[in-house]
């Protein structure tokens, strides 16, 4: 297998990622908030794919280590911020405290393990 072409699993996923965007866009047509969300976040999961990518292929610099936490923590943030005002307040609560474990664990183990 080439490495330097993309596999076909990663050709599909990323086909499914654009029918689920485009179809996410269209639903939510008239709110531009939901639009830039959807974009955001695919724009977000591209870049940390090929980070992914720098990152195997490279060793694992510190720079592309920073780059792949930065970009998770954005995606987790992002989506903590979308599903907590649609919980009880006690479940929201929950909700961010899990997404806090997340990002200071991935910090941990990019960083400090």
């Amino acid at each position: 297998m080439d490495r330097q072409q993309p596999s076909l699993i990663t050709k599909i996923g990323f086909a499914v990622l654009a029918c689920n965007s485009v179809l996410a866009i269209h639903k939510s047509r008239g709110d531009a908030g939901s639009v830039a969300f959807v974009l955001a976040a695919d724009a977000a999961l591209v870049l940390l794919f090929l980070c992914l990518r720098r990152f195997e292929r490279a060793g694992g610099g510190r720079r592309t280590k920073a780059a792949v936490w930065a970009l998770t923590t954005l995606l987790t943030a992002m989506f903590a911020s979308r599903v907590a005002p649609l919980m009880p307040p006690a479940v929201a609560a929950l909700v961010w405290a899990l997404a806090a474990v997340t990002v200071a664990g991935g910090f941990w183990a990019f960083f400090l393990a």
